[in-house]
């Protein structure tokens, strides 16, 4: 009996390795069709629609607002000056005048219109960037601690970040006949994908490499997380964690958030090697009937751990060695003023949400070109969609200091604690996927959450809190202190009990919780957390020590629970 596979596995197996009829539909007015929708992923394009104005256009009779988000891909979030200041002024002439920095270090254009796809591209591909690969089901955007440290450990690093990028990246000719040469209408005959085949892996595949001790990244969040081992400036070893992930569907118990398990230690000369076993492993194994159960987590979950491993060694054809024992305990912001170790200093930007836009008084985008153009400064982007401003003379730290806040660019030091350790997705109105807000959702939430903090005695609190409009877990929610989580128009579970490092999951406190009901069912908790906390005791470690169901039991949250139930 054939094996059944998704309608998308279709699409891919008959796209002429992600070709389609996109060059055909480039020409034409209106949308993509469904099958070059899925194939544009690749290309690192997302067809959506403006969602603000999307039952006013059908009031109308109108169809849908179509824009496309356009992501780039940046292994490291690594860019030169130059590179940033092109990405920038792009903003100026396409999509909505903004960036947004991602969860993988990658940025963001939206309200991109169709038109405007094939000179974007170019433009970037000039400046030696890509959107290739940063969306799609094939080995994403590689990540990489971003702090710019002049030490021979982190630069080993970064070369073995870029390395995974190129070594992972697709090999089909179609993004730069498409985007870049125009050569549209070139045959595929001379395309061939050695890794990836012509459906290329059953979902998307995520990989980071952490810094020692420092999970900045999350790395068990990924599908393969990497950790190295240092002798002195040297590598001589990588952990490899197997099986993170994020994503899961409500009301569907066989999805679920997932943290990586450790799978194995490998010499540097084997990495690469080890590391094409395992994403061969998912491409052959891995779910292609139902794409809810396509990441490779489910398959670690599904198989165990020990048939995973089994099966990688049997491509290698030798055994691998149990996984050595690794420290990883803090998670840095990167915030702040910071020694370089080449007598510069980098200064780490907090960026609401990622956003970087003019908005009012706070002009946080002209304020970061302003500092890159006059002092000659490089940029990297941060897994807390923050960004870093690099190679900063020692001389010219106030003046960095005196534009930034010629612009209303609030200095780290200066953020509500609880605000400073917060992000959030896109959600509306560009993401389809999205339920209720996020983004645009967050910063109200945290205006009323800080108020409370205020009122109770705990303005210092600095819980991690992070926001998504869908239960994809864009933002990593579910490793966070206080994880809110959208399930319809404004309503929100709310996740407690994770911690910052990024090693435990949370569990859900309270179901269906509308918006502005949010701070209300957390304030018992608090009030809870101030009497009974242990001496240092973060908010995250208190409610995993009581463990959500005494909270609910002990304060009465169990009603929240009992009419998200009654009301499905």
């Amino acid at each position: 009996m054939a094996e059944t596979r998704s309608k998308v596995e279709a699409i891919k197996g008959d796209s002429a390795y992600l070709r389609g009829t996109v060059a055909e539909e480039l020409a034409t007015e209106g949308p993509f069709t469904h099958d070059n929708y899925q194939l544009l992923k690749f290309h690192g394009i997302y067809q959506q629609d403006d969602r603000d104005v999307r039952k006013e256009r059908a009031r109308q009779g109108l169809d849908r607002d179509h824009i496309c988000m356009v992501r780039v891909s940046i292994p490291g979030g690594t860019l030169t000056g130059d590179q940033y200041l092109v990405v920038d002024k792009l903003a100026d002439t396409i999509g909505d005048g903004t960036l947004r920095i991602t969860t993988r270090q990658g940025v963001q254009y939206h309200f991109v219109r169709k038109g405007e796809l094939q000179p974007l591209l170019a433009a970037l591909n000039d400046q030696l960037l890509t959107t290739f690969g940063a969306c799609g089901d094939v080995v994403r955007n590689t990540m990489c601690c971003p702090a710019p440290l002049a030490d021979p450990r982190k630069a080993e690093l970064e070369r073995w970040t870029a390395e995974v990028a190129r070594r992972f990246r697709p090999r089909t000719q179609a993004y730069w006949q498409l985007w870049v040469d125009g050569e549209r209408a070139v045959s595929a005959e001379a395309d061939e994908e050695p890794l990836y085949g012509a459906t290329y892996l059953p979902r998307k595949f995520k990989m980071g490499f952490a810094s020692p001790g420092d999970n900045c990244i999350d790395a068990y969040t990924q599908d393969v997380g990497i950790i190295p081992t240092f002798d002195g400036e040297q590598v001589v070893a990588f952990t490899l964690l197997v099986g993170g992930g994020m994503g899961k569907s409500h009301n569907k118990p066989e999805t679920f958030p997932r943290l990586a398990d450790p799978l194995t230690t490998v010499a540097p000369a084997e990495l690469m090697e080890v590391l094409e076993a395992i994403v061969a492993t998912q491409r052959d194994n891995g779910d292609r009937a139902n794409r809810e159960h396509a990441r490779m987590k489910y398959l670690v979950h599904d198989w165990g751990l020990p048939r995973f491993k089994a099966e990688v060694e049997a491509r290698l054809g030798r055994a691998l060695p149990e996984p050595e024992p690794f420290v990883l305990d803090a998670a840095d912001d990167h915030l702040g003023w910071h020694p370089q170790g080449d007598g510069r200093w980098f200064y780490g930007v907090k960026v609401e949400n990622g956003r970087i836009a003019d908005r009012g008084d706070e002009r946080v985008r002209a304020g970061v070109r302003a500092a890159v153009e006059r002092f000659g400064l490089g940029v990297r982007f941060t897994p807390r969609e923050d960004l870093i401003l690099t190679d900063v003379a020692d001389s010219d730290r106030d003046g960095v200091d005196a534009l930034l806040a010629d612009h209303g660019v609030v200095p780290p030091a200066q953020w509500v604690p609880v605000k400073r350790n917060s992000f959030s997705c896109v959600a509306l109105p560009t993401c389809g996927l999205a339920l209720t807000e996020s983004e645009r959702a967050l910063p109200g939430v945290l205006d009323e959450l800080t108020a409370e903090l205020e009122t109770l005695g705990l303005s210092d609190l600095d819980a991690h809190v992070r926001m998504t409009g869908c239960p994809n877990g864009c933002a990593r929610p579910y490793t966070a202190e206080i994880g809110l989580v959208g399930r319809g128009k404004v309503n929100y579970d709310v996740h407690l009990g994770g911690e910052p490092v990024g090693v435990r999951l949370n569990t859900i406190f309270a179901e269906n919780v509308p918006r502005d009901e949010l701070v209300n069912v957390l304030r018992p908790v608090l009030v809870h957390y101030r009497e009974h906390r242990g001496e240092d005791e973060r908010f995250g470690d208190f409610c995993h020590r009581l463990g959500v169901d005494h909270l609910r039991a002990e304060l009465g949250n169990e009603t929240w629970n009992r009419r998200a139930r009654a009301a499905r």
